[in-house]
């Protein structure tokens, strides 16, 4: 077998986003959101993206100009953003907690506009970051309803796509724990090819996912590429999705807003499961749930054989990343037709996706073998916003991307996960990387050297540990040393420990042995240590 899983392509589709306006008006009356204890139409939602798209273009805003935009999950949200995309514009979804240094750095960028939906005055980081940008309010200025049609049916010219296949459709920012957050840019013609957003091709497997998305719970942010995704799929696929209030209760949502398909990091199905082995499944009611999709990080086959006894056959496990998609997904009929022999694998390739395994020569694997998985996707970048270096060492002249994953594909098309060439850390379901972190706390006048250690986390899947050895006599603060990172990072790049060391052991090959440092100590220094967490 050659060690290349491959689906054929399905023809030509209209540009992004226009399938999901046709979709929405084709069923005007039908629940989009439920939302605030309300439901809000199909039409409501198009009447929302027409507003959006009068007032962005009364903003200036159209076809190759950049709108940055920091906005929450209501359906005002998602209606700006496919309003932007209506219009053709390359799109920015800035994240809660962004560090000013970040939403600077982003901001910088080519940005012609930001929009916000807090009030004017709230957000000062935001607008520091701005300076001279503009920054538009929700219900304030050009993006106020009063300007715009009172019904999509009295503009249907707002309601065509205007983006050009070979333009950037969406920026996607990584976590930013390099110090400033990358962003993953993809065109128009990408989206447009991409399963969610193309009903008009799905397989027959895809299809039957859809029926699954009747009430889709969305929560978290929309600048995460995969509930975007999602969010998209549950639309195209005639479904509502549940927006419930903040904070909820978990997992006494699910019996409250009765989801028939959600998103889950490996840390919250840990906590359901633990939930419903300590209470039992009559006090926590997971009956309506049809599709649950586990992200992030892999699934432990034990764990996974624990979700599917309690949960039944709704368990799914996906396999992706912001650079190139959803890749490959374990579907609960493989988990039928081959039980526990593949729970330790990610599923095989999903709709257009292809797979291959190479050496670090670039030549490919046998079938069984591991090496470095590569992949050809739809959802593939286009490049990295002013990275050409890193983005020719991810993407190859032929649009096969680097996953820096190490893996195997099975006679079956079953692909295994073993390891990353990267140093990074996996916090609910969130890449960091780890290299930074140790520069911030290295470049303390108290810390001589800084290593940090990942380790497996029950609560977040993966959890960063540093290490520091003091500069001469000095005691380093721990909660000093978290500050710091907070504040050249972001708060998500803290460590979940800190522990001082009087040295670090050295492999055989004369390097830091990171490994061993944990055994060593523990995380969080369980073995002592001063100043420690």
């Amino acid at each position: 077998m050659d060690n290349d899983t491959t689906h054929a392509d399905t023809g030509a589709a209209p540009v992004f986003p226009q399938a999901l306006v046709d979709a929405l008006r084709a069923a005007p009356d039908a629940p989009a959101f439920e939302y605030e204890g309300r439901s809000v139409s199909r039409a409501a939602l198009l009447d929302l993206v027409v507003a959006g798209v009068h007032g962005l273009r009364a903003a200036g805003l159209g076809r190759g100009r950049t709108v940055a935009l920091r906005t929450g999950v209501t359906p005002q949200g998602f209606a700006l953003q496919i309003a932007g995309h209506l219009l053709g514009c390359r799109v920015i979804g800035l994240r809660a907690g962004m560090a000013p240094a970040q939403l600077a750095h982003v901001l910088a960028g080519g940005v012609h506009a930001v929009v916000t939906d807090t009030a004017p005055g709230e957000d000062p980081d935001l607008v520091e970051a701005a300076a001279s940008i503009p920054l538009l309010h929700t219900g304030h200025g050009p993006l106020s309803l009063g300007g715009a049609p009172a019904s999509y049916r009295q503009s249907p010219e707002s309601l065509v796509a205007h983006g050009r296949p070979e333009d950037i459709a969406l920026v996607t920012l990584t976590s930013g724990s390099t110090g400033t957050p990358k962003g993953v840019e993809r065109t128009y013609a990408s989206y447009t090819a991409e399963w969610p957003w193309r009903p008009a091709g799905w397989t027959p497997q895809v299809k039957a996912l859809a029926t699954h998305y009747q009430r889709f719970l969305l929560f978290g942010t929309l600048t995460s590429a995969v509930m975007f995704k999602h969010l998209g799929f549950c639309l195209n696929s005639g479904g509502t999705a549940v927006i419930p209030p903040v904070p909820f209760a978990f997992p006494q949502v699910l019996a409250d807003h009765r989801p028939t398909a959600m998103l889950m990091t490996v840390p919250r199905l840990h906590h359901l499961l633990d939930t419903l082995r300590a209470e039992g499944a009559e006090k926590v009611d997971t009956s309506s749930l049809r599709a649950l999709h586990v992200a992030g990080s892999p699934l432990t086959p034990h764990r996974f054989a624990e979700a599917v006894e309690r949960l039944g056959p709704v368990v799914y496990q996906g396999y992706g990343q912001t650079e190139a998609g959803l890749l490959t997904v374990l579907t609960p009929d493989d988990i039928a037709e081959r039980g526990a022999a593949v729970l330790d694998s990610v599923g095989r390739a999903w709709a257009d996706v292809r797979i291959k395994v190479l050496d670090g020569s670039g030549a490919p694997v046998p079938t069984g073998a591991t090496g470095e998985i590569w992949v050809h996707s739809p959802g593939a970048l286009t490049r990295y916003v002013d990275d050409e270096r890193e983005t020719r060492e991810v993407l190859s002249e032929d649009g096969w991307v680097r996953t820096r994953d190490l893996g195997h594909l099975d006679a079956d098309g079953f692909l295994r996960l073993t390891g990353r060439t990267r140093d990074v850390v996996i916090v609910n379901a969130v890449l960091y990387y780890t290299g930074p972190v140790e520069r911030v706390l290295a470049g303390h006048p108290d810390v001589d050297t800084a290593h940090v250690v990942t380790a497996p986390d029950e609560r977040t899947g993966e959890a960063a540990h540093a290490f520091v050895v003091p500069a001469g006599e000095r005691r380093p603060d721990t909660a000093a040393l978290r500050t710091l990172v907070a504040e050249a990072l972001g708060e998500s790049s803290v460590p979940a420990t800190i522990t001082v060391v009087p040295e670090v052991p050295v492999a055989p090959s004369g390097k830091p042995d990171r490994r061993a440092l944990l055994e060593k100590y523990g995380p969080g220094g369980r073995l002592g240590g001063p100043g420690n967490d």
